[in-house]
């Protein structure tokens, strides 16, 4: 697929950021064009000119050089050393390989936070871009094909873009920014283990520097370039990772009555666990995902196991929908099990909480948006079945999280390749849109004084 060059983007750039800076002018106490007079005392405007190859220069490296989740080796080392030419001190090795700092300005202001994750996943890219990536990593024993199938290339490459911006208006701010540069948003690399943003928060990351606000995107192929959309309250799904195991007693396959066949109990307690969602839990009152994503079991064609895994995820909105989901696959699973001979026994870990945009800070920054990009590129989301773990920083403060479109104009974003696809792209002009808006949102906190 074609790539939109950079002079597109720097036109695309200036001429939101202008529009971004005119609507953030009335918030600032320095009077009429105030926000603006700060943003030309920086150079902004050059700034973005002289950035905008650089941010597409970033994303395809990180691009063409995929790291897997508490792996990202190479992607902290290169975001750290942009922090550390910004004149800032990283704090590296956070969660394993996250990466933090804080950029003070020159007075005194609130306290926000920005956020990007930086993790690939185990998938085999089938873009044929140039910068295809060709890596491959090692994901719970097993060798694996590596790619950025979510877009989190762009968003280290939106947030390094930010974090320069910023830092060269640092005589302009009122305030402190930290930016966090998160891995392993995709998972654990083992189920179960404290891994992402729960590890980071864990392992200090605001001990010594609360947020006020802590702000993140995501690109989205279900959205055009162009768009960007969120919601107010409620807006992606609490995500388990669940693992059932089922065992039974090995034999021949000539002779299954001499053994208990796991494979056979297994397949029984799949198809009776969509039953579950169907016809034993109200889907009106909260939306429920309840999904096996593998089924391990077994050696030989003649053999069979003593025992079958099914690993999966479910997904929901409310707590006693889900308490009550995890209750009845256990259940269905025991005695569907008991009924052959065989055992099963769950286990579940939550890798992420409901995210959550806070209503306040949403309006404010639904209003930033819309003056950034216009009201018909605004848009408010349905509630979505993924998830997030930005979702355990606003256990710690208010949050705002937005999508970023990266379908191109041309491709109907309902037939596109969604993301975690092998055929994923992102139209980079979606970079500038995201530097634009998470510009802008920081912007009309630490310049709103």
């Amino acid at each position: 697929m074609p790539h939109r060059p950079p002079r597109f983007l720097i036109r695309s750039l200036l001429f939101s950021l202008s529009v971004a800076a005119g609507g953030l002018a009335h918030a600032a106490d320095a009077g009429p064009g105030g926000v603006d007079d700060a943003m030309a005392a920086a150079g902004v405007a050059e700034q973005l000119q002289a950035l905008a190859g650089q941010t597409i220069a970033w994303r395809r490296d990180i691009h063409q050089h995929p790291e897997l989740g508490e792996q990202e080796t190479r992607t902290a080392a290169l975001v750290a050393d942009h922090l550390r030419g910004l004149g800032l001190e990283p704090r590296t090795g956070i969660a394993g390989t996250g990466v933090s700092a804080i950029l003070r300005g020159a007075r005194p202001g609130p306290r926000i936070a920005l956020r990007a994750d930086m993790d690939a996943l185990p998938v085999l890219e089938r873009t044929g871009l140039t910068f295809a990536s060709s890596a491959t990593g090692t994901w719970r024993g097993e060798t694996v094909p590596v790619m950025h199938a979510c877009g989190h290339d762009a968003h280290v490459a939106i947030l390094m873009t930010v974090a320069q911006l910023l830092a060269e208006m640092r005589e302009q701010l009122a305030g402190e920014v930290m930016f966090v540069f998160q891995p392993a948003e995709e998972g654990p690399p083992e189920p179960g283990a404290i891994a992402g943003a729960a590890r980071m928060l864990d392992e200090g990351l605001f001990a010594d520097f609360v947020p006020e606000a802590v702000y993140g995107l995501h690109v989205t192929s279900a959205l055009p370039v162009g768009q960007v959309g969120y919601r107010s309250g409620a807006m992606m799904a609490a995500a388990d990772e669940w693992i059932l195991t089922v065992s039974g007693r090995q034999t021949h396959g000539s002779r299954p009555w001499e053994g208990i066949d796991p494979i056979t109990v297994a397949a029984q307690i799949l198809l009776a666990s969509q039953g579950i969602i169907a016809r034993q839990v109200d889907t009106t009152v909260a939306p429920v995902v309840l999904t096996a994503g593998q089924i391990r079991g077994g050696i030989r064609f003649n053999i069979i196991p003593d025992e079958v895994t099914l690993a999966g995820t479910l997904r929901t909105f409310d707590e006693d929908v889900r308490a009550n989901v995890i209750e009845r696959l256990r259940l269905t699973a025991d005695h569907i099990a008991r009924a052959s001979g065989a055992s099963a026994h769950l286990a579940v870990a939550s890798n992420a909480p409901l995210t959550r945009n806070d209503p306040v800070l949403a309006e404010r920054a639904g209003a930033v948006l819309t003056r950034t990009l216009g009201a018909d590129q605004v848009l408010t989301m349905p509630l979505l079945t993924i998830a997030e773990d930005f979702s355990q920083y606003t256990s710690v403060a208010p949050g705002f999280f937005h999508f970023v479109g990266v379908t191109p104009v041309d491709q109907d974003p309902r037939t596109a390749p969604a993301n975690h696809s092998p055929e994923f792209f992102i139209d980079e002009a979606a970079l500038a849109i995201g530097t634009r808006t998470l510009l802008a949102l920081a912007l009309d906190q630490l310049l709103a004084r």
